[in-house]
């Protein structure tokens, strides 16, 4: 298993907005940037308008339990920071959903190991 860094500083979210590609899906957004280093690191923004907080810890623990399946065939040194789209009406969103829209997503930024 790989060794996964969460992103919590202000300071990274900042730099993977401005530095990092941006990939979109249906029901989240990615900003993912390469980086020299033999471990990824991760983060999740979801906005206070998409709900208050039980929902919104509850879309990021879906979030981080889809990131986990997948991280053993995402790259090494793959900085991933995951948006929720503001757009959609996430009130009923699955986790079956969430891991279709988080594999496509993946697969559009070329981030996992063939």
């Amino acid at each position: 298993m790989k060794k996964t860094i969460m992103i919590k500083k202000n300071y990274e979210f900042k730099i993977l907005f401005s530095k990092g590609k941006f990939y979109h899906g249906e029901y989240i957004h990615m900003y993912i940037k390469q980086s020299s280093q033999n471990f990824n690191k991760f983060g999740i923004a979801v906005s206070k308008k998409q709900g208050k907080a039980v929902k919104r810890n509850h879309i990021k623990r879906l979030i981080r339990e889809n990131y986990k399946n997948f991280e053993s065939s995402i790259k090494t040194g793959t900085n991933i920071l995951v948006i929720i789209n503001k757009n959609k009406d996430i009130k009923d969103i699955s986790f079956k959903q969430i891991e279709e829209n988080f594999l496509r997503t993946l697969k559009k930024a070329n981030v996992l190991v063939d």
